[in-house]
């Protein structure tokens, strides 16, 4: 009898600790598992809304074959002197800088609208003040530094940078025989670096005032350290761009154009069969073009996507963080980009928002991937401009 009562007991034990792992199991196996796609969904473009910009990663790029006859239109003529190519001078210099007083903002968005991107939650930031860049650099800025120092970008190195097909001559795009899969308006195309934006037979001599491209995350650093600067964490890009407004989408507010005005370039019409250019510029626009937020700083949406310093995470924390300069490393070895592009369109990659971000390897480069640096002070010999807060 008190054998089978012990026996009772021990299976009445076995059943109430088979229960309780079950239990756990349910409860905390999909949380892992939702934590783990967050953390893959980094990995990931997406596709149905995007321009394939993060595909175009040097080494993680995947390839398909061109599609004849289907996801490019006729290139446009960049030799002319027309509305989007405004001929500049070298020696105009637009390396100035504004001072940026630091301060408390919101970062990031709870209107998440690419949840793999680790554009949300909202959360608090505190920045110090820093020195940033009026413009982005151009081919004019960065030619100074090439001569200067002798530098070779990474595109030079590897022979060639990605380019969108719109852009290429039907000469070069004859010897193209991959694309990128996912994104086939994306060709690796050999020779194009930022002296040759669309391959060997293109050049920047009307571009002068655009901003450089096919620069690299490698790139832009050498070139800031050489001109006594730096690139900016992604909140201090983030805080520099909002201009002051709180919770706003855009540089300048939460409307798109205000009174029926282009404030940035990005692309109009189908993409990627058509650009109407309404904003002015069928790529690239002049570093100078429309108008500044109102810290002053000219294109931190649209026009070229942007590198920062950070590695690339898509967890953060709702705590209050000062003068964040993001994870130690990154799972996907990826550097943050922000800003947008001249390819980018609210109907398929909404990325020109003061909260989105896209990322590339240290080593990619593309025809609509630029910078601009910032500084702790004031470098010597670099102008500054006063802004007025109105």
């Amino acid at each position: 009898m008190a054998a089978s009562i012990t026996k009772k007991n021990f299976s009445c034990q076995y059943y109430i600790l088979y229960m309780y792992v079950t239990i756990l199991l349910i409860v905390f196996l999909p949380v892992s598992l939702q934590g783990q796609e967050a953390e893959e969904a980094s990995c990931k473009s997406s596709e149905d809304e995007s321009c394939g910009c993060a595909a175009t990663s040097r080494d993680k790029a995947a390839y398909t074959k061109p599609v004849e006859g289907e996801g490019g239109a006729e290139a446009p003529e960049f030799d002319k002197d027309t509305t989007r190519t405004v001929k500049s001078s070298a020696t105009t210099r637009t390396n100035q800088m504004v001072f940026v007083r630091g301060g408390d903002f919101t970062m990031g968005t709870d209107d998440v609208r690419f949840p793999q991107d680790g554009e949300g939650p909202a959360r608090p930031v505190r920045v110090d003040s820093f020195y940033a860049d009026v413009y982005e650099v151009s081919n004019a800025e960065f030619d100074i530094f090439v001569k200067e120092t002798g530098f070779v970008t990474e595109a030079e190195k590897f022979g060639d940078s990605f380019v969108l097909e719109n852009l290429i001559s039907e000469e070069v795009k004859s010897e193209i025989t991959q694309a990128v899969a996912g994104a086939p308006w994306w060709l690796p195309v050999k020779g194009a670096d930022w002296r040759h934006p669309e391959g060997v037979d293109s050049d920047i001599i009307n571009r002068m005032d655009h901003p450089v491209v096919h620069v690299s995350w490698n790139d832009a650093v050498a070139y800031c350290t050489w001109a006594k600067k730096r690139l900016p964490t992604e909140a201090e890009w983030e805080y520099a761009s909002r201009g002051g407004l709180e919770n706003r989408l855009y540089p300048w507010g939460n409307n798109e154009m205000p009174k029926k005005e282009h404030r940035m370039n990005i692309w109009q019409g189908k993409f990627p069969e058509e650009n109407t250019e309404e904003d002015g510029y069928y790529s690239t626009a002049p570093v100078t073009s429309y108008k500044p937020n109102k810290f002053g700083l000219y294109n931190t949406a649209g026009n070229v996507w942007e590198w920062v310093s950070d590695w690339l995470s898509v967890r953060h924390t709702t705590e209050l963080q000062v003068n964040p300069k993001g994870p130690a490393k990154s799972a996907t070895n990826d550097k943050v980009k922000k800003g947008g592009s001249y390819m980018c369109h609210k109907d398929y990659c909404y990325r020109y928002r003061n909260a989105a971000r896209s990322q590339n390897t240290p080593d990619s480069s593309a025809s609509n991937l630029g910078f601009r640096c910032f500084a702790d002070k004031l470098p010597q010999g670099v102008g500054e401009i006063k802004v007025v807060i109105r």
